[in-house]
């Protein structure tokens, strides 16, 4: 059983800041109410050298990452976290069905969390404004996750599928909807919906650019309500370098930001120190 006084004192220390996150129903309301911002719109600070990527695989391959360096004395661990929608969700979302998940958010915020969310366009369109202030967030950073959530490979997890030759416009398009939300930078980071890939969907990315995201720790929030659950697949999971895959939606992972307030002050106290996708792909070899 995790440390009771840690997770005691890790929620104590949430609340001022989870007081002050407004009614999720507000939240999704001015998220839905406010225009995107313009693609031109002007970070909040200067934006920075390109992100690191891996060099292309055989043939031009797109690279895949799994997880940084395992360095006993460098115990770094990236929380990544989807925040999924697909393209034909949009009536589900308008009858209040949730696909984000702000106190999850503001969470992190609270414990001064890195994160890297691989957000879905149709994500982005649906909930403007927290795109916005994820991508403009220091703490965060944004990375692909397609625009639409369909799968690019067939049978992956009942989802639909996309065609090879609509999967480069697909990611393309997912970048467009980040502009139009106004997501200043987003990185050159991709994750396969539903995390299936193979040769033929790593050569149609070729010509993006992207490094394609894996992990090496599975939450098991999907679906979830078990929060302590989570929380002990996580921390049972990870190692120096680890890449642990979480999601950012209400209506599919309820558990997560509970989950969230057990596994980061444990990890802390193991001698964790979290860091962004970028950093550790930064560390790997290449």
């Amino acid at each position: 059983m995790i440390v009771l006084v840690r997770r005691i004192a890790a929620v104590c220390a949430l609340g001022a800041a989870l007081s002050a996150c407004g009614a999720p129903e507000a939240a999704r309301t001015a998220s839905r109410a406010a225009p995107p911002a313009s693609a031109s719109a002007s970070p909040a600070s200067p934006s920075p050298a390109r992100p690191p990527t891996l060099a292309p695989g055989p043939g031009g391959m797109t690279p895949v990452f799994h997880n940084g360096p395992r360095t006993p004395g460098d115990k770094t661990v990236a929380l990544t976290f989807d925040a999924d929608m697909t393209a034909d969700q949009g009536p589900r979302a308008a009858a209040g069905e949730r696909f984000d998940n702000p106190r999850l958010i503001a969470t992190l915020r609270a414990l001064r969390v890195p994160a890297t969310v691989f957000m879905t366009g149709r994500w982005a369109e649906e909930y403007p404004v927290q795109a916005r202030s994820i991508g403009r967030d220091p703490l965060f950073e944004v990375a692909n996750h397609s625009y639409s959530h369909y799968a690019y490979t067939e049978d992956c997890y009942g989802l639909p599928t996309v065609d090879e030759p609509l999967m480069r416009a697909d990611v393309e398009r997912a970048y467009a909807a980040f502009r139009a939300a106004g997501v200043p930078d987003a990185r050159p980071y991709f994750r396969f919906p539903g995390g299936c890939y193979d040769r033929r969907a790593l050569r149609a990315l070729a010509g993006t650019g992207v490094t394609a995201v894996q992990w090496d720790v599975v939450g098991g929030d999907a679906f979830a309500t078990d929060a302590d659950a989570v929380a002990r697949q996580v921390l049972d999971g990870v190692r120096p370098g680890s890449v642990v895959v979480l999601h950012c939606t209400t209506s599919a992972a309820p558990a997560t930001e509970r989950a969230i307030r057990t596994i980061v002050p444990e990890l802390r106290h193991r001698g964790f120190r979290f860091v962004k996708v970028s950093e550790l792909i930064s560390a790997a070899p290449r």
